[in-house]
């Protein structure tokens, strides 16, 4: 008896304990897949309308993308309390309600990519203090309001590309303390939102893509001190840098890709000292400048790929000694020298296939350096060889094949110019050469002409002198050089001055006039016509006077009633009169009338 009792008990404590284990691990939901523990759940393309109800308590994975889900309850998932990833990317959500994801305490990671979401509410991100991943990729997200992301203090990475954000309040990413990467599309704001990144302290990496703005402007990422990765991509309307656009940046990492970029932005780079890596691919940028990019000291990896690069000057990495990767792939580059690296020792990498590259000389240093550097799987082509593999060629014969030509300076006048003061000079200079020759006019103090002043030299290879004066007269010198070496011919321009005019002198002048006699030395005028010189004066004075007071007469008239008489009272001398004997002084005072005119 007693043992059938302890087996009836040890049964129902058995029973009970199923069911209990029942509860926690719940049911597989259909169309889903499940682990054996039922811990992680793929309900990924299960055609599914809403969110499965009786999940495990003990979930700790749950994957509902693509499916129907258009809406999220309250609460939605409160009792999945040991959730650490949830994904309902590719569903039908338009609108999250607060507090939808409350009792997730212990979420990680939440991916809500490819929906139709226009705006996130504040509050919709309640109880997610622990998350960590939050992407929002790919919906119509409008903007971002002020305190949009308050309850995500411990978020380390936020995705939010390819929206149609318009605007993005000044506090949208207040108690984002802990926010370490970026990524953002903005494709209809057209300023950077400074006060708003302000407030993102501990940022690492930002993304910034399709910004409408011309031009970075000064001071565009002031507070971002820990910034270390900084990705600018497809501005369509970007031009420019400013100056100042990237003071208070450490950056290691910088691309600027796919704008309208024309010219390295060498004033805004300078102060970027440790800089690894920069990316300025496909942006229409013609040339490099030597001697540039100097204090980018710690530089290892340039890349511009897919631009319009027609030339890279002589030293352009001039004191870049850590640089090992260049590409410049699909660029229009007629040669690569090796002048253009502070040392080819530290180079590893090297881009240069879809460049017309020309078959000389200039290339010679690439056979030789062939077993250390990496091409990257396309190699680059000449267009005498066609497609060209350094490993077919010994070192012997690609010197044969790789030639170059001296240049030869042919002058298009004699070696003497002669110009009139005020007049414009040409010389011209023709070179031939293979590589094509560089021709550079040289001034008579041995200084190099520049193309712009009353001085110049042209892109055709003349030179210019506007205006000639006596002091630009000398020795001019035009000189042509390519790899293979240079050649020289010297112009010596004459200036004829302009000739001085003989001054007046009226005693010569008086010398030549007539005379009745050789010694005669006044001018021979006479008295008659003194007194004709003097009638036609005096006659065109009294005119003048005349016709002064005509003038005067009819502008009184027009000046309405005028008084025409005017009576005048003054005192006379003193005189003595005496009267009844008597003598006496007294003051007798007289009137007079005047008639005006």
């Amino acid at each position: 008896m007693f043992v059938e009792f302890c087996m009836w008990g040890a049964f129902c404590v058995l029973t009970a304990g199923l069911a209990v284990t029942s509860q926690v691990l719940g049911s597989c939901p259909h169309h889903c897949h499940c682990g054996t523990t039922v811990s992680v759940i793929n309900c990924s393309y299960a055609r599914l309308a809403v969110v499965p109800e009786r999940l495990p308590l003990d979930l700790t994975g749950l994957n509902l993308s693509h499916n129907a889900i258009r809406t999220l309850a309250p609460e939605q998932f409160r009792a999945l309390t040991r959730l650490e990833d949830l994904d309902l990317s590719d569903n039908h959500l338009a609108y999250v309600d607060a507090d939808a994801f409350l009792g997730l305490r212990s979420l990680l990671d939440l991916r809500l990519a490819r929906n139709r979401l226009k705006v996130l509410p504040v509050g919709a991100f309640a109880g997610l203090s622990r998350l960590r991943l939050l992407d929002v990729s790919r919906n119509e997200i409008l903007g971002f309001l002020d305190f949009t992301f308050r309850d995500l203090a411990g978020l380390r990475v936020l995705e939010a590309l390819h929206n149609d954000v318009v605007f993005i309040s000044r506090q949208a990413f207040a108690g984002l303390s802990d926010l370490r990467q970026l990524h953002l599309d903005a494709c209809n704001l057209t300023l950077v939102p400074t006060e708003a990144f302000a407030r993102l302290g501990r940022l690492t990496v930002l993304h910034l893509h399709r910004l409408d703005s011309s031009v970075l402007p000064n001071y565009a990422f002031l507070g971002l001190a820990r910034l270390k990765e900084l990705i600018i991509t497809d501005w369509p309307r970007l031009e420019t840098l400013s100056t100042n656009s990237l003071v208070g940046l450490n950056l290691t990492s910088l691309a600027i890709r796919n704008c309208k970029i024309s010219v390295v932005p060498y004033a805004a780079l300078h102060h970027l000292v440790y800089l690894v890596n920069l990316d300025l691919s496909c942006n229409p940028i013609s040339y490099i400048q030597g001697n540039q990019l100097r204090d980018l000291l710690r530089l290892e990896e340039f890349r511009l790929v897919g631009g319009r690069l027609r030339r890279i000057e002589t030293a352009t990495f001039q004191g870049l000694a850590r640089l090992s990767l260049l590409n410049v792939s699909g660029n229009l580059l007629s040669t690569l020298e090796e002048g253009v690296f502070h040392s080819v020792d530290t180079l590893r990498h090297l881009g240069l296939d879809g460049n017309p590259l020309a078959c000389d000389c200039r290339l010679l240093w690439l056979t030789q350096r062939r077993s250390s550097l990496d091409f990257g799987g396309g190699l680059p082509t000449c267009g005498a060889l066609g497609q060209w593999d350094f490993l077919d060629y010994t070192a012997v014969e690609m010197a044969e094949l790789l030639t170059c030509q001296p240049p030869r300076v042919q002058l298009h006048q004699p070696g003497l110019v002669s110009v009139d003061q005020g007049h414009t000079a040409v010389m011209h200079c023709n070179a031939e050469g293979q590589p094509e020759p560089s021709v550079t006019w040289l001034d008579p103090k041995r200084k190099a002409l520049m193309g712009t002043g009353r001085i110049r030299a042209a892109a055709n290879g003349s030179m210019e002198v506007r205006y000639a004066q006596p002091q630009d007269a000398g020795i001019y010198r035009c000189v042509a050089s390519n790899a293979a070496g240079y050649d020289t011919q010297p112009v010596e321009l004459h200036v004829r001055a302009l000739t001085k005019k003989k001054p007046f002198h009226f005693k010569s002048r008086l010398a030549a006039l007539p005379s009745s006699s050789p010694d005669m030395q006044e001018p021979p005028f006479d008295v008659k016509t003194l007194l004709i010189a003097a009638s036609i004066g005096f006659l065109s004075f009294f005119s003048s006077v005349g016709l002064c007071f005509v003038a005067i007469f009819f502008w009184s008239k027009g000046r309405g009633q005028i008084k025409h008489t005017a009576n005048i009272a003054y005192v006379p001398h003193s005189a003595a009169t005496s009267r009844n004997g008597g003598t006496g002084n007294y003051m007798e005072t007289s009137r007079f009338t005047m008639k005006l005119m």
